[in-house]
């Protein structure tokens, strides 16, 4: 049934779209990469598969139930957006860890193969796909590497959007202040002319 002039207007904020967000889309390509990786360059039994999928799921997911959660708390999705930044950098850290462990070398952040991976992600249709043929012929150091490139771009986004999280809520409030509002108003809008 559609809203009367009657009907006060929502004091919900519209929100809830992670396939928009920029962060939420790098971070399933990272899940991809790495669910891929793992099955092919680690050894069954490896605990380490589990945690490293595990942190790139976490990412992609806190990324989601944020902004689902966004619609109502403002500081849920904070946290939740953290905690995927969080999981991302212990994934970074895995794939250094397996670099460094068996003596391969880490990319410089400007070498060209850095520089060429950066270019690949700021494709507007960015996805797995844009890396899946590099599984065909690149050596394990080589796609760690290029994880690490695609970690650091999601890590980027996602403290540029703590940081609009943290300025919107001083800007806008929270749901309690937002509700107090629409309630206000509504009553200031009931009272006769």
């Amino acid at each position: 049934m559609p809203p009367s002039e009657e009907d006060p207007p929502g004091f919900l904020p519209k929100g809830g779209n992670y396939q928009a967000l920029l962060s939420y889309r790098k971070a399933e390509i990272i899940y991809d990469f790495t669910f891929r990786f793992c099955e092919r360059f680690l050894k069954r039994g490896d605990r380490t598969i589990d945690q490293m999928v595990q942190a790139a799921r976490s990412g992609k997911q806190n990324i989601a139930e944020g902004s689902k959660a966004s619609v109502t708390s403002t500081e849920m999705e904070l946290k939740l957006t953290n905690v995927a930044r969080a999981s991302l950098e212990e994934l970074l850290i895995d794939y250094q860890d397996y670099l460094r462990v068996r003596d391969h070398p880490r990319w410089e952040k400007d070498s060209k193969e850095a520089l060429y991976v950066r270019k690949l992600g700021r494709q507007q249709d960015e996805s797995f796909e844009h890396y899946r043929p590099f599984f065909e012929d690149r050596p394990p150091a080589t796609l760690a590497n290029i994880a690490i490139c695609l970690i650091h771009q999601a890590n980027y986004l996602l403290d540029q959007q703590i940081r609009r999280l943290e300025k919107d809520f001083l800007q806008k409030g929270g749901l309690r202040e937002r509700m107090t509002k629409a309630r206000l108003d509504y009553r200031q809008n009931q009272r006769p002319k």
